[in-house]
Formats: C-alpha cells, structure tokens, sequence
C-alpha cells in the first residue's frame, strides 16, 4: 500500500534492534517532515560512519583515526587499565567523567556455548599491551553473567605471576531493588562482595 520509497525506508528501519513495524512506519513518515538540509545531513551521517569509523589500532575502541582520542591522550593514567566486551562500555565510562585510566575492548567474551573461545576474543593484543605499556593494575568491566565471570577467571589465570594487581567492578543488591526480583548470581555476587561499615 505505500510507495516503493517509503516501503523500503520503512524496511530499512527494521534493521535497527527493538525497531517493530510501526515503529519503523512512524520512523519513515518522520523522515518525510525533515529539511531537505537535515535529510542530507541523516544520510551522509549513516554513510560516514560505516565508511570511517574502524577499531582504534592500540585498544580496539571506535574511532575515525589510527588510535582513539583515549591512547592519544598523554595525561590520562598510564597504569590504569579497564578492560571491557564492548566499545559502547567505554563510551559509558567516559561520559560519568570518573575514570581517567586507558582500556582495552575484547572482541567479546568467552562462550565456549556460542563457540567463542578464549583464542577467538584476541586476548594476545591485551596480553601484549600489558606487558610492553607498564600497566600496574587490570579492571573488569564485564557484564555480570557466566560469560564475564569466565573471561575474567581466564584472564587472571594467565596473568598469574605478573606484578599486576586485578580487580574487577563492585557488584551486587541495585539500590531499591526487590530482594525477592533479584536472580541469584547477583546475589551471590553481593554476599562474596560484602563490605564492612
């Protein structure tokens, strides 16, 4: 029932993760009410950042130059290394504007379920990064799950005999949260991560 036009840009808009049908329609018809000038601006916006935007050659964060504007900054803490399963995670970090350390994005996560193994998730770029960088300290950044829990075991596990200290996020109890609606991994993570007060 809709021109061909709009039926593919309704189409394409499918494409995007959570985006239903009428999402996508609502998407679409919106496009149609922009200035010619901000429909420019939309598309070549899509275009630049699947033609520029590539993995930083130092840490594997996003970035349109061969190293990201964090491996490019000198004052940033040299020794501070947070490690994490995706490039959005460092994007999370820097906007709180608390960590002033530099990090490292694994290709993903152990799961030897999904067919991802340690050698799959390029730990040989962490590894070598730890030892020529003079990094003193490892943070996991990892999402709560079996997955990050394997990954960081694996990581220390090889890191054994290094003078580097490890440590990952505070987990546990969210402020306000049911105790009854929490799954039990978190609240096996909060009982081993109890602190004193």
């Amino acid at each position: 029932m809709y021109p061909d036009s709009i039926k593919n840009l309704i189409e394409s808009f499918k494409f995007l993760p959570g985006i239903g049908e009428k999402t996508a329609e609502r998407l679409a018809f919106s496009i149609l009410d922009l200035e010619d000038e901000q429909t420019d601006f939309f598309s070549k916006s899509i275009i630049d950042t699947k033609n520029k935007i590539h993995k930083c050659s130092n840490c594997n964060n996003l970035t349109e130059d061969d190293l990201c504007y964090i491996c490019s900054d000198k004052l940033r803490n040299q020794e501070v290394l947070c490690v994490v399963e995706d490039s959005k995670y460092v994007f999370l970090f820097e906007k709180l504007g608390m960590f002033h350390g530099k990090y490292h994005v694994l290709e993903g996560l152990i799961s030897p379920l999904d067919g991802i193994n340690p050698e799959d998730i390029g730990l040989n770029k962490l590894i070598d990064r730890i030892t020529n960088e003079g990094i003193k300290e490892i943070i996991f950044a990892f999402k709560p799950s079996i997955e990050g829990e394997t990954t960081s075991l694996y990581i220390k596990k090889i890191l054994e005999g290094m003078d580097i200290t490890v440590t990952r996020l505070a987990s546990g109890v969210p402020i306000g949260a049911d105790m009854e609606y929490v799954d039990s991994l978190t609240l096996e993570r909060a009982l081993n991560d109890r602190k004193e007060i």
